[in-house]
């Protein structure tokens, strides 16, 4: 059991869109990023995803629209529903999923993280 600081994690990611795990709790991973500019539309079959903003404001963009979510708010995105994550300016996320949760869902490309760091 060992408390950690976000803002010393968040102070070790220096890629965008490079999410590093925290923490591991019943199966799900604890993960921080940072994020700039657009992400891929994508989707995940099985796991639902939550985001929660630590830093900034993110657009989160649906088939049906976009919602904000500002600091110290979080969405959760169900399983099956796409999305694309955009952050105008830099966005600190904590996101919680299952393990093994691929970043890009059901997109392969360069953007696609497999082997996390854990910092």
């Amino acid at each position: 059991m060992a408390v950690v600081n976000l803002a010393d994690k968040f102070a070790q990611i220096q890629a965008h869109w490079s999410p590093k795990i925290v923490g591991s709790l019943n199966g799900q991973q604890v993960k921080l990023a940072k994020l700039k500019g657009d992400f891929v539309r994508h989707q995940h079959e099985h796991e639902d995803e939550m985001f929660l903003v630590i830093e900034g404001d993110l657009l989160m963009e649906y088939d049906h629209g976009t919602e904000s979510i500002s600091k110290g708010e979080f969405v959760i995105v169900p399983r099956g529903i796409y999305h694309k994550p955009i952050a105008k300016q830099e966005v600190l996320v904590m996101l919680f999923e299952p393990a093994g949760t691929v970043n890009t869902g059901d997109v392969e490309n360069e953007l696609t993280k497999r082997d996390l760091e854990e910092i």
